[in-house]
């Protein structure tokens, strides 16, 4: 494996930093010489970031015990804290947490190394967020799958909301539910992503002859989840089947959210969507665009 590499991308403006699987794009505001120092100090964590995930990997891909597990590297601390409140009652190992962790360690190293206006860290749609009282956050929330349809929402300084996340069967990772899309709204990226993951998982229709499932090391034979069956594809179900389907994700989501563990969410399958939060606001926007 070639070590970690960045660039300026032809945009003059945003970073991006690649090694194996992480793939970060970047972008701050402030005075030129705190944006350069930002940058700098984002290459010098995720230098190391991969390498330490690889040393603890054979434990983060282990269920996440009820009590917690013991990890030396912080991007491995922020996974765990992240997915330790749902241990209890659901399967789920740190590796549900990875992208938002990276994203929040990255956007920590930068904020500590200088005073920012704005600033994320967007690791394959899973974001960290800075934002000083008077800046604010546009987010494109869209379907996947090829449904297109999407919507907006702002987040500002006064929202509890520093991380962004969406999971689904579309998405980069395996799901155990049959969401074209979840993407959440929470305290940091790790929350949100640990949350997104399990919601999407909860929108399902088990034992339903429409949805295709295989053993998730047959899908990919490094993935965390072992035999559990995840979901490789869904045929066109009824109004009625989308909205059961909906229905239990939208659950999972309230939830998660009665427990602090979440700050809005929306929720998408076959042309339809539950939105619940802040996040409710797209709902018009996303069936009219």
């Amino acid at each position: 494996m070639t070590g970690p590499v960045g660039a300026i991308l032809p945009d003059g403006k945003r970073l991006h930093l690649q090694h194996g699987p992480i793939d970060l794009i970047i972008d701050a505001d402030g005075r030129r010489d705190a944006v350069h120092r930002a940058y700098a100090a984002a290459a010098e964590r995720f230098a190391t970031v991969l390498e330490e995930l690889v040393i603890e990997l054979p434990q983060l891909r282990q269920a996440c015990p009820v009590e917690g597990a013991r990890f030396a590297g912080p991007v491995a601390r922020r996974m765990e804290a992240a997915v330790r409140p749902y241990a209890r009652d659901h399967f789920v190992t740190p590796m549900a947490a990875v992208a938002g962790a990276v994203a929040d360690e990255i956007l920590e190293a930068m904020v500590v190394a200088t005073p920012l206006d704005r600033a994320y860290v967007n690791d394959g749609g899973d974001i960290a967020l800075h934002l000083t009282p008077t800046r604010q956050f546009d987010l494109a929330v869209e379907q996947e799958n090829g449904h297109g349809r999407h919507g907006r929402v702002r987040i500002i300084a006064a929202d509890p909301i520093r991380g962004v996340a969406t999971s689904g069967r579309g998405g980069r990772s395996l799901s155990l539910g049959i969401a074209d899309a979840v993407t959440v709204l929470a305290r940091d990226a790790a929350a949100a992503d640990a949350a997104a993951t399990l919601i999407a998982n909860a929108v399902d229709l088990p034992d339903n002859p429409a949805v295709e499932r295989v053993p998730a090391l047959d899908a990919d034979p490094d993935s965390d989840l072992g035999s559990r069956m995840v979901v490789v594809d869904c045929a066109p179900i009824s109004a009625a089947e989308i909205d059961m389907a909906l229905a239990r994700g939208l659950a999972a989501a309230e939830a998660m959210r009665r427990a602090r563990l979440i700050v809005s969410a929306a929720l998408f399958l076959q042309g339809e969507s539950r939105t619940l939060g802040p996040i409710a606001r797209i709902a018009k926007e996303a069936v009219d665009a």
